[in-house]
């Protein structure tokens, strides 16, 4: 896959954000207090996770030194969970007003970044494409989760590649975190994007297997929205089947992941 332009990321970026917002805006007040998939997360604290880390975002890009501080604090809180408590204590109207402002700034300060910067982050430092992709891939995740559960399937757009370049590419990292050996042998993946053309990551006869399927549903693992059991994605080779197994496209620790759906 080729790599998109720091302005095209940007703008991908923006329209992952007026998306979940036209959905939010829609939103009666009483449905942000419903449960979303995410085990103990309502609709008010996705979008209060997303406010709290896109702030935190646009310090990592502007001030480096400030953004470590505040990373120290917050590794210090654990396991308490300072992502979602602005949204167990203000208005719906607030916390999307707070949202709003934040994911604005964080636009506004990745416009004027120096790209050949390496942004520090709550794994490993990333460059400003890789690091914009992740807050994009964030903001589909969870703008997902929030879909499922007001019971709405997002039509799927190619904006998706983005979510998927960084779930390949996040391949080394998912192993780590998860306590597995690393394993260089190159993988094939191929997915069939929502308009039908194929992107490609490696070459065919890579040793180390093979991932092809829907890209949609392939999204959905990396992101650990959904069980690869739920999905009609073939893995092929022992080096494929074992990363899709722990396969996560965030930084910090292994996630759980979701557990098949039932029958």
């Amino acid at each position: 896959m080729s790599r998109p332009s720091h302005r095209d990321i940007l703008e991908d970026l923006e329209l992952e954000h007026e998306a979940l917002s036209a959905l939010l805006r829609e939103l009666p007040p009483d449905l942000w207090r419903r449960s979303t998939p995410a085990e103990g997360w309502t609709i008010a604290d996705q979008v209060s996770h997303l406010a709290f880390f896109d702030h935190r975002a646009a310090l990592a890009l502007d001030d480096a030194d400030a953004f470590l501080a505040d990373r120290q604090r917050l590794f210090a809180e654990a396991p308490r969970d300072l992502s979602v408590e602005l949204g167990r204590l203000v208005s719906p109207d607030e916390l999307l007003g707070e949202w709003t402002t934040n994911r604005r700034r964080l636009v506004e300060v990745a416009s004027r970044a120096d790209q050949t910067q390496r942004v520090p982050w709550y794994g490993p430092s990333m460059s400003v494409a890789s690091f914009l992709t992740a807050r994009l891939m964030e903001t589909w995740a969870h703008a997902y989760d929030v879909a499922d559960a007001i019971g709405i399937a997002p039509v799927p757009t190619n904006r998706l590649r983005h979510v998927a370049h960084i779930g390949v590419t996040a391949r080394p990292y998912s192993l780590v975190i998860n306590a597995k050996p690393a394993d260089e042998r190159p993988i094939h993946v191929e997915l069939t994007a929502p308009d039908g053309h194929r992107w490609t990551w490696g070459e065919p006869d890579a040793t180390g297997g093979s991932v092809v399927g829907d890209a949609l549903e392939f999204c959905l693992v990396v992101t650990q929205r959904r069980h690869i059991d739920d999905t009609s994605i073939d893995v092929e080779g022992q080096s494929a089947m074992e990363w899709m197994a722990v396969a996560q496209a965030f930084a910090g620790p292994a996630g759980p992941g979701r557990a098949p759906r039932a029958e």
